[in-house]
C-alpha cells in the first residue's frame, strides 16, 4: 500500500508536496476509461546560461521550467497530455485529458496497488554543481577561454564563449510498478573562434562538459578548449580544398563516432524497426557489418552527457549490444515498442521534455575498441582522407543514405597524413560503410561531451565514440579532382 507521506529529498514531495496518494489518484484518473498502461513524468527544470562576446559579458539568462506529461497506452494507441504546472488542479484535467485521447471500450483495468520499483544508479554524483556557484566563478571560466583564444593566433578575431547549466528534478510513476525519481545535473562549455586573413573568415568550434560540476574544468579547463577552437579556425585558412570522388577514409577517435549515430544508430532504434522503415528491419541475427565491428549503447558510463541514473519511463539505463562483430544483435527499446515486440525495454525511453512522448533514442552509442594501432592504419592508407571532426550531417532512415561536412581533415598520401583540407563531405550508405570497415583502432575515444540529437523534434542529450578505424572507400564529395 501507498503511504501518501512525502519522500524526503524529493523535490515534487517536498516543494510540491505532491504525495504517492495524488499519484495514484492521477493514475486512477488516466485509466478511468480503460488502457493497457499508464504513466506520469513530472518535471522541475532550472537552466541558466551565459555567453561571452567581444570581451563582455553580452547575456545572462536563467530559466525555469515545470509540468506534468500523462500518457496512456491502449494496444498500439497512445493518448497524451501535458500541464505547465505542478498543481493537482492543473494535472487532473491532463490526465481526464490523455484518458480521453487513447479511449478504449474495453474493461477498466483494477486500481489495485502495485510494488513500487525505486532502485536507481548512481552515474554523476557532482562535488561542486554550477547551479549553486555564483556568477563570479562562472564568469572566470568565460574570461580563462576568451583569453587563450585570442592569444593563440593575432589572425583570431572573434571569439564568442557560452556556459550552459541545468538541473534537471524528474519523477517518473506508472501503472506498472516504476517510481523512480532522478536529479539530473548537465553542464557544457562551448568555445567559437573566427579566424580572419584576406577576407576570408574560418571558424573553428570545440568545447566540452556532461552531467558534470566545477571539478570538470579542473580536468579540462576552458584554455583547453580555447586553443583548440583557435587551432582549428587558424588551420583551416590555410587549407587547401577538399579532393573529390571515391577515396579510403580514416575516423579519428572520438567525435567522428557521430558518423555512426547518424548512419548506423538511429536505423536501430526499435520505432523506426517496429514499423519496417529501418534499413536493419527485420535483420536480427544477421550480417550487417564487417567482423571487425561491435556496436553498443551504454547510457552507464558515469558522468557522460548521454547518461542517465534511469531513462525517461523509469526504467534504468543499461549496456545494449547492438551489432556484435558484425551480426545484428539487437535494437533499442523504450516501454511501448518492448511491450508490442515482446522485447526487455533497454533503458532507452527518451523525451525532451514533460511536454513530449517518449521514443526509442540513444544514450551513448559507441564502436568497440579493435587491435590496430592508429599510426599502423595511416600507414595502411596510399592516398585518401583522414577525417578528425564533424559538423553537420543529414541521414535517410529508411535506405541508410547520409551526407557529412567534415569540420576537419587531412590528406593522408604515402602512408602519412600531410595537408590540411577544407571543404569535405562524406556520402555514403550507413549499412554499406559498416561492411566496408578494414582496420578498427585500439584508442576508443568518447567526445568532450557536446552532443545533442533530434528526431521528430525533440532534441535531448547524448554521447558518442569510436577508435580510430579505417572504410576502405567512401565517397568524398570536394572541389579538387
Amino acid at each position: 500500500m501507498t503511504s501518501g507521506k512525502a519522500e524526503p529529498g524529493n523535490i515534487f514531495a517536498d516543494r510540491f508536496g505532491i504525495t504517492e496518494r495524488d499519484l495514484d489518484r492521477l493514475l486512477s484518473v488516466a485509466l478511468s476509461r480503460g488502457g493497457d498502461y499508464a504513466d506520469m513524468y513530472l518535471e522541475y527544470r532550472t537552466r541558466d546560461m551565459l555567453a561571452l562576446e567581444e570581451g563582455v559579458l553580452k547575456s545572462a539568462t536563467k530559466n525555469t521550467f515545470q509540468g506534468v506529461g500523462v500518457r496512456v497506452v491502449v494496444g498500439e494507441r497512445t493518448g497524451h497530455a501535458s500541464a505547465d504546472s505542478l498543481e493537482m488542479s492543473e494535472m487532473l484535467p491532463a490526465a481526464t485529458a490523455a484518458s480521453a485521447i487513447a479511449f478504449d471500450a474495453g474493461p477498466v483495468p483494477p486500481t489495485l496497488p502495485v510494488a513500487r520499483r525505486r532502485s536507481v544508479h548512481n552515474l554523476y554524483p557532482v562535488l561542486h554543481p554550477l547551479a549553486d556557484c555564483e556568477l563570479a566563478p562562472k564568469f572566470l571560466l568565460l574570461e580563462e577561454a576568451n583569453r587563450e583564444a585570442r592569444a593563440y593566433d593575432p589572425r583570431i578575431v572573434e571569439v564568442r564563449v557560452v556556459l550552459a547549466n541545468e538541473v534537471k528534478h524528474v519523477q517518473v510513476y506508472s501503472s506498472e510498478g516504476a517510481a523512480a525519481a532522478d536529479v539530473q545535473p548537465l553542464t557544457v562549455l562551448q568555445v567559437s573562434c573566427i579566424a580572419g586573413k584576406e577576407g576570408e573568415r574560418q571558424i573553428g568550434i570545440k568545447g566540452g562538459g556532461g552531467r558534470v560540476g566545477l571539478e570538470f574544468f579542473e580536468l579540462k579547463s576552458p584554455s583547453y578548449f580555447a586553443r583548440n577552437a583557435a587551432r582549428q579556425a587558424v588551420l583551416l585558412l590555410d587549407a587547401a580544398e577538399a579532393p573529390a570522388g571515391p577515396m579510403p577514409v580514416v575516423l579519428g577517435p572520438g567525435w567522428p563516432g557521430v558518423l555512426l549515430h547518424e548512419a548506423v544508430g538511429h536505423g536501430l532504434e526499435a520505432d523506426f524497426n517496429r514499423k519496417n522503415l529501418s534499413a536493419f528491419a527485420g535483420r536480427i541475427g544477421q550480417r550487417v557489418a564487417s567482423d571487425l565491428c561491435s556496436v553498443v549503447d551504454d547510457g552507464t558510463l558515469p558522468n557522460r552527457r548521454g547518461s542517465l541514473n534511469v531513462d525517461d519511463e523509469g526504467n534504468l539505463t543499461g549496456r545494449t549490444v547492438l551489432i556484435e562483430n558484425g551480426i545484428l544483435r539487437g535494437y533499442m527499446h523504450d516501454t511501448l515498442s518492448a511491450r508490442l515486440t515482446g522485447a526487455a525495454p533497454t533503458g532507452n525511453g527518451r523525451r525532451e521534455s514533460y511536454a513530449n512522448l517518449p521514443m526509442p533514442r540513444m544514450t551513448n552509442t559507441f564502436l568497440l575498441p579493435g587491435a590496430s594501432s592508429p599510426e599502423e592504419i595511416v600507414r595502411s592508407v596510399d592516398r585518401g582522407l583522414y577525417a578528425v571532426d564533424f559538423g553537420g550531417g543529414q541521414v535517410d532512415i529508411t535506405n541508410g543514405k547520409f551526407v557529412f561536412s567534415a569540420s576537419e581533415a587531412y590528406l593522408i598520401e604515402g602512408g602519412r597524413v600531410t595537408a590540411p583540407v577544407k571543404g569535405a563531405t562524406l556520402i555514403g550508405n550507413g549499412p554499406e560503410v559498416l561492411t566496408r570497415v578494414t582496420m578498427v583502432g585500439d584508442d576508443l575515444a568518447m567526445d568532450e561531451g557536446l552532443g545533442t540529437c533530434s528526431k521528430d523534434g525533440q532534441n535531448v542529450a547524448i554521447g558518442v565514440g569510436t577508435p580510430t578505424l579505417k572504410i576502405s572507400e567512401i565517397t568524398v564529395g570536394g572541389t579538387r579532382k
